[in-house]
């Protein structure tokens, strides 16, 4: 089985690939990173020339970006099943770039209170936070999960629900509210949330 490493900060979005980890169940060594430190020297610039975090090696090869790290470690680990089959991607695809991109903007943009003015939001891809959080809602009433059972989109989808619910920009409604606490009620994820509570306590030593 080819060598799995994965740098990342256990306060960054590195606690997305790390539940997806956990829930993939394959063996990996993980280096931790910090701010201003080894995140920005060699050898990680050499790794990922952005100078951040998250980001695995496998076997040799080097994935960076969060949805595209997960979306890699669904297919390189099929038996995990957290990909639906290729001819089934519809759902999967639209949802988890659907997280990737108009989500994202909402989550950076809100953080630094930003929306944009009704003139301007033809260029932006989310169009207005309103408008995205109202499309997710429809897209999300009366499924449990994306594609009918959980995958690595939900995972990437919910933790940034996640993260921007728990950072007080986003007041989730009933359906978001409970598509992430089901998302996030899995073992794994508890699993990676302790591990990186105890990671974020040593470099705090």
């Amino acid at each position: 089985m080819a060598h799995l490493t994965f740098y990342t900060n256990p306060q960054s979005r590195g606690q997305i690939v790390h539940w997806m980890l956990e829930e993939v169940g394959a063996p990996y060594e993980t280096e931790i990173l910090t701010y201003g430190g080894t995140m920005v020297e060699e050898p990680y610039k050499s790794i990922n020339p952005m100078m951040k975090v998250p980001a695995i090696k496998h076997g040799g090869r080097v994935v960076t970006e969060v949805a595209a790290i997960c979306a890699y470690l669904a297919d390189a680990f099929p038996s995990a099943g957290l990909a639906p089959a290729l001819d089934d991607r519809a759902d999967y695809y639209r949802f988890f770039f659907f997280a990737a991109g108009p989500v994202e903007q909402v989550f950076s943009l809100g953080a630094i209170q930003y929306d944009p003015p009704p003139e301007k939001q033809g260029m932006f891809g989310h169009g207005s936070r309103d408008r995205c959080l109202s499309a997710l809602d429809r897209m999300l009433d009366g499924r449990d999960y994306a594609t009918g059972r959980f995958s690595a989109a939900d995972l990437y989808l919910s933790s940034q629900l996640g993260f921007m619910i728990n950072f007080k920009l986003l007041e989730p409604s009933p359906t978001v509210a409970a598509y992430v606490e089901r998302c996030t009620s899995r073992p794994a994820y508890s699993r990676a949330k302790q591990r990186d509570a105890e990671a974020a306590e040593a470099l705090k030593g």
